[in-house]
């Protein structure tokens, strides 16, 4: 009788089953008859940082947290005041916009200048919005970093250093594609003054990754699709050795198990010692993106 019982449940699980096609379709995957389905590609991109705004007359202005280059960048400027006009559709509800028939966008450090300026269709009109990819969305132009099969062979510890060569910018040492400048810029990172980290950290925003703080000060998370990875900074300062340091390989890496993610990153303003080979070898989830390696990343995202 107890037999029968079972038997009678079971079937009647089985026909629910096959009613819902949520759980059909979920059971098809985990057989491996049907592959999971492919993470959905973000076109949306990182947004430029607004820091006012401000009617004057007929025109709102849009203030941009955004760091300009020397002479025009007429891609950047057509970015920010397409942003400006986004930004005045999200605030037209407390903002007086049945006057307004210019929209104006201000970027530059330390003083703001214009960089653009455009007309509405009417007074209080605001355009159509873009179905179109944002400009700072690189998905599908560009390759994955994290995933792309980088060849780091002959770069870490290739270099002879002493503790009193003096690290200038890494910009200096770059070939940066005028996309990613681009990117970087709208970003508030200005690729004259930044970091590795600034660098990995805006680029991964760029290929769709959605990039958070960690726990601690010097660490974020990159997530994209079920996929994150954990990013570590080792910071150089005048006067430290200009070489990464064992100590600091070994922390990363214990830090990495703590964070539980599936890759991790030590970016770093110095250069590498021969040792990070032996340390990719023996856990290869993670990477050291040393001084020297920071090119090949930059070449492998491919833009087309």
């Amino acid at each position: 009788i107890i037999a029968a019982v079972l038997f009678g449940v079971g079937m009647l699980l089985r026909r629910a089953r096959e009613k819902d096609p949520r759980a059909a379709e979920a059971q098809a995957k985990k057989s491996g008859r049907i592959e999971p389905d492919e993470p959905e590609i973000d076109l949306s991109g990182p947004r430029p940082n607004v820091v006012g705004m401000n009617v004057s007359g007929t025109e709102a202005h849009v203030t941009f947290d955004v760091p300009l280059p020397e002479g025009d960048d007429s891609v950047l400027a057509e970015l920010l005041v397409g942003e400006a006009v986004e930004v005045l559709r999200e605030r037209r509800h407390s903002v007086p916009i049945s006057t307004i028939d210019t929209v104006v966008a201000f970027a530059g450090r330390p003083m703001p200048s214009e960089v653009g300026r455009t007309s509405l269709p009417s007074a209080g009109e605001l355009p159509e919005p873009s179905d179109a990819p944002s400009m700072l969305s690189l998905s599908t132009i560009a390759e994955d970093p994290l995933a792309a099969d980088i060849d780091w062979s002959g770069d870490a510890g290739g270099s002879v250093v002493s503790a009193g060569d003096d690290l200038g910018p890494i910009a200096k040492e770059l070939r940066l594609p005028k996309a990613i400048e681009t990117g970087l810029r709208a970003q508030g990172i200005d690729p004259a003054t930044m970091s590795s980290a600034d660098l990995v950290v805006g680029t991964l925003s760029l290929v769709g990754y959605g990039v958070s703080e960690g726990p601690m000060e010097g660490t974020w998370y990159a997530t994209k699709g079920a996929s994150r990875t954990f990013i570590r900074e080792i910071p150089h300062a005048a006067g430290d050795h200009p070489e990464l340091g064992d100590d600091a390989v070994s922390r990363f890496l214990f830090e990495f198990q703590s964070a539980g993610a599936d890759r991790g990153l030590l970016v770093t303003d110095k250069f590498g010692p021969f040792s990070v080979y032996e340390k990719e070898r023996r856990e290869p989830r993670v990477r050291f993106v040393t001084r020297e390696r920071l090119q090949r990343v930059v070449d492998s995202l491919a833009l087309g």
